[in-house]
């Protein structure tokens, strides 16, 4: 196979499985609700007031809980999973052809350097 067809592949695959495994889960939900007003562009200037009342820069605020981020994690993994192992099933095939007219028209990827450097360093961090 040539490279730019592996290319292409590759970018299709990488396109639709953020649409189908990451996109359309509980990410959505930290996706909804009212955005802040930002006047710096860096959110420098936007605070959050917690039930104690701390002013904390919504750039400092955790905007998920570890458990809101295991869960998000399982989700998207059992997705992957689902993805991968359903792959070759018909029904499921056609129902990916649907949303891959849709993941289409997002931005070509593209190869993510500063990842690469980051694991042939082992500076990649597992986390806690």
């Amino acid at each position: 196979m040539k490279s730019t067809d592996e290319d292409r592949i590759a970018a299709r695959l990488a396109k639709l499985m953020a649409m189908i495994c990451v996109r359309n889960t509980g990410i959505e939900e930290l996706h909804a609700g009212t955005v802040p007003v930002t006047h710096t562009g860096d959110y420098s200037d936007v605070f959050i007031t917690d039930a104690d009342g701390r002013q904390i820069r919504w750039s400092d605020a955790s905007h998920l809980d570890d458990d809101q981020m295991r869960s998000l994690m399982r989700q998207i993994v059992d997705r992957l999973y689902t993805f991968h192992l359903k792959a070759d099933d018909q029904g499921f095939r056609d129902h990916l052809d649907r949303w891959l007219t849709v993941a289409e028209r997002w931005n070509e990827p593209k190869l993510d350097e500063s990842f690469l450097a980051t694991i042939s360093r082992g500076e990649a961090k597992l986390p806690s």
